[in-house]
């Protein structure tokens, strides 16, 4: 498949090779919140939002446009303080029963503990493909850029500019792993309770007498190819590289970095939890390269 090219749903999809920019830094013409009320709040004429959490309900705001393909990365200043049993979550996510999503949850701590970044990726309806990581900075003190790349070649999962994963398409090769490639997904944002497994399994449990909790959002910018409600992905004006984006040499050396110091969970490794074998992917690894 070319990369101006792509066949969604039987009909021709045209991407110019100059790939279409949504800017940033306007929550107000970019983004809907989706559920959680007043608890979201664009502030500072749409350059901020804010979503919290309360014993009464979390909050989520997604992005208006669509995309096939693109480089999503968000600003977020994850909850202070005591967070056990909240998650901060920034993905991408199509619609439907047999959906396509790739997962930054960001799982809350006992005060002074690190942030665990629980990443995964769903095709056709099926995860089951968790990695989990410690950052190597505290992320309740600053904002940080945290990004999804993905393209028909790859998804790499990036923290400030260093890549933490990849997940390959391998449709073609001998192991055929399904790729998202044909649904359209929206950038989604949420803050939400789930002390039932999110900090240390599920046996540290919210304290509501510390809410509400606060995660703060800026910088949204989506380098995407947009999808249109006619069935239709066009790419405008601006930078394509993250179309034809992979590791280069100096990027894997930082990947293997991160996985060597940093990942503390990695489902391709997890032999009491998946018996039978691992996924098909676990045979391909990158930090062998």
């Amino acid at each position: 498949m070319g990369f101006s090219q792509v066949l969604i749903f039987g009909s021709l999809v045209t991407c110019s090779l100059m790939g279409i920019t949504v800017l940033g830094g306007d929550f107000v013409r970019d983004v809907d919140i989706v559920w959680g009320g007043d608890r979201a709040k664009i502030l500072k004429n749409g350059e901020v939002l804010t979503l919290s959490l309360d014993k009464e309900s979390g909050s989520a705001f997604q992005s208006k446009d669509q995309f096939l393909f693109g480089k999503i990365s968000m600003q977020v200043k994850l909850v202070s303080g005591y967070s056990a049993g909240t998650v901060t979550s920034y993905y991408v996510a199509s619609a439907g029963a047999t959906w396509d999503e790739i997962d930054f949850e960001f799982l809350g701590n006992l005060s002074g503990d690190p942030y665990t970044v629980h990443t995964n990726v769903i095709t056709s309806g099926k995860g089951d493909r968790e990695q989990q990581f410690r950052l190597w900075f505290d992320p309740t003190i600053d904002f940080h850029t945290y990004s999804i790349l993905w393209n028909p070649k790859t998804i790499i999962f990036y923290v400030d500019g260093t890549p933490i994963r990849e997940f390959k398409n391998m449709m073609n090769a001998s192991v055929n792993v399904p790729y998202p490639e044909k649904q359209p997904m929206r950038a989604h944002s949420s803050l939400w309770n789930a002390d039932q497994w999110a900090t240390r399994g599920g046996l540290v449990k919210t304290d509501w007498s510390k809410a509400p909790f606060t995660a703060s959002f800026r910088n949204y910018e989506a380098r995407a190819c947009v999808w249109s409600i006619n069935g239709s992905s066009t790419c405008g004006r601006g930078s394509s590289s993250w179309l034809r984006e992979e590791l280069d040499a100096y990027s894997l050396k930082r990947l293997r970095w991160v996985r060597t110091n940093f990942m503390i969970y990695d489902y391709c490794s997890d032999a009491k939890r998946f018996p039978r074998g691992f996924a098909p992917e676990c045979s391909v690894r990158v930090d062998a390269h």
